[in-house]
């Protein structure tokens, strides 16, 4: 998790990194334009400004009445600027009074009050026109020349920067947006990797992960991870050892102990000359420390069994084809006396079937289901060993254990497998190691372990799928 948040904001930093430079030199080359179209707008006025008195010079003579139109011969440079400019340009020849007396009628403004140049803008039929205006000494006495130019840069400004400037850079960003991002996904790829390998890792596995397929700005990064890896899988090797170790230096001991008690127990409960109560008190305190003998033997196989199969180096053990049949059988004449004793009917449902894996963990899985069965299952009950192909799978393998006993409540078969957990209120002895050791080893063969309930809805059946 933390791996992705980190790619996230990696990928967020890189599209602000690249896209905020974009966005400025998209802002810079705006400015450029503008600047641009107002250097082209003082061009314009210096322009408009040297026609003036060109179109002063184009009036030549009065109106021979007082009331008659001024005589106007235009300069070629006049005739050119109005030709070549005809719906975008005109001119105005008014009195001091502000009527227009030659040109056109809209540009009757008012009349400048000194000789200088008047330069102003006005919207005519949708064109916006950049005007100068001036009083000038004519042929024809003191009159008001105007020049009317609509091709201003500045009023067309933000016409052009629309078409030419913002859309153009609106389409570079979004195309770039898309581009920087699938450009970052893709360099950021083997991180991502990275990320779903340890996310898809099983708990266990504390393999080094390959420095070289690692982008080289991770590799300290894998190489930390890796060593992590190492010193987690060296404290838990140690602790397996010690585990193992422990178990197996118990058995040895605890076997002598258990042999000589067993002994002692059987002596004491042969019938003798000895008081009756003095030999009852001396069999039951023999009975109990046979049975803790008993326990505490059973514990110390248990944790080594525990320990085997909790050791990840069964992964470079090669597996073997194993006969679930054969095993099935082989593990109910092993148990066939503690079913009599308690008057269980023990039965097989058997099909021939195979499966991959280690045979001797197997059998430790199957056997400590049975003992669980057995020991919990009353007096007359039944327990059921089955094998057979599962029926949502041409390739797909069940081992059941089924029993007909107290079953385990729903909200506990969570925590069953759980180690040295019991079900509060359960009879018999255990040491709560049974079920973890059978969740091991169904784990180990990439399996999972499930407790439902029985047929008819009594006891508890615990079932393992196999794929083959």
């Amino acid at each position: 998790m933390q791996i992705a948040a980190m790619s996230a904001g990696l990928q967020r930093r890189l599209l602000l990194l690249l896209l905020g430079p974009l966005f400025f030199l998209a802002c810079i080359n705006t400015w450029f334009d503008y600047r641009s179209a107002d250097t082209a707008a003082l061009q314009q006025d210096r322009q408009l400004l040297k026609l003036v008195p060109l179109l002063a010079d184009s009036v030549v003579a009065s109106g021979k009445t007082p009331n008659a139109l001024p005589v106007m011969l235009a300069a070629p440079v006049i005739e050119e600027f109005l030709k070549d400019g005809a719906s975008l340009s005109a001119f105005a020849i008014a009195d001091l009074s502000g009527q227009v007396l030659l040109g056109e009628a809209w540009l009757s403004l008012v009349p400048p009050a000194t000789y200088e140049p008047e330069f102003s803008s006005e919207e005519e039929g949708g064109v916006t026109y950049r005007i100068v205006s001036q009083r000038v000494h004519t042929a024809a006495g003191e009159l008001v020349v105007r020049l009317a130019d609509g091709s201003d840069p500045r009023q067309q400004w933000l016409r052009q920067v629309l078409f030419r400037v913002l859309l153009p850079n609106l389409l570079l960003m979004v195309g770039a947006v898309f581009a920087v991002n699938w450009a970052v996904r893709r360099a950021l790829r083997p991180l991502l990797e990275l990320k779903e390998a340890v996310e898809h890792r099983s708990p266990r596995d504390l393999s080094a992960i390959d420095v070289h397929a690692s982008p080289e700005e991770v590799r300290p990064l894998v190489q930390s991870l890796n060593r992590l890896f190492d010193l987690v899988n060296a404290q838990a090797e140690s602790q397996r050892r010690f585990v193992a170790d422990a178990a197996h230096q118990l058995r040895t001991p605890l076997a002598g102990l258990q042999a000589q008690v067993e002994a002692w127990a059987q002596a004491v409960n042969m019938p003798s000359a000895a008081p009756q109560s003095a030999i009852q008190l001396e069999a039951s305190q023999i009975n109990r420390l046979r049975d803790a003998a008993r326990r505490t033997s059973q514990l110390a196989n248990q944790l080594l069994a525990l320990s085997r199969a909790d050791a990840r180096s069964l992964d470079a053990q090669p597996l073997h084809r194993v006969d679930l049949k054969d095993l099935c059988e082989t593990l109910l004449e092993m148990h066939l006396n503690a079913a009599s004793e308690k008057r269980i009917d023990l039965g097989l449902e058997l099909e021939a079937v195979h499966v991959t894996g280690h045979e001797w963990l197997l059998r430790e899985l199957v056997g400590n289901l049975l003992d669980n069965a057995l020991k919990y299952t009353p007096e007359g009950g039944m327990v059921t060993l089955r094998c057979a192909w599962a029926a949502s799978g041409e390739r797909t393998v069940l081992l059941e254990v089924e029993d007909d006993g107290p079953g385990v409540p729903v909200a506990e078969r969570s925590r069953v497998f759980e180690r040295f957990y019991r079900v509060p209120g359960a009879s018999g002895e255990g040491n709560g190691l049974g079920l973890a050791i059978a969740a091991e080893i169904a784990r180990v063969h990439r399996s999972q372990l499930f407790v439902d309930t029985g047929r008819g809805g009594k006891g508890a059946r615990f079932t393992l799928l196999f794929t083959t």
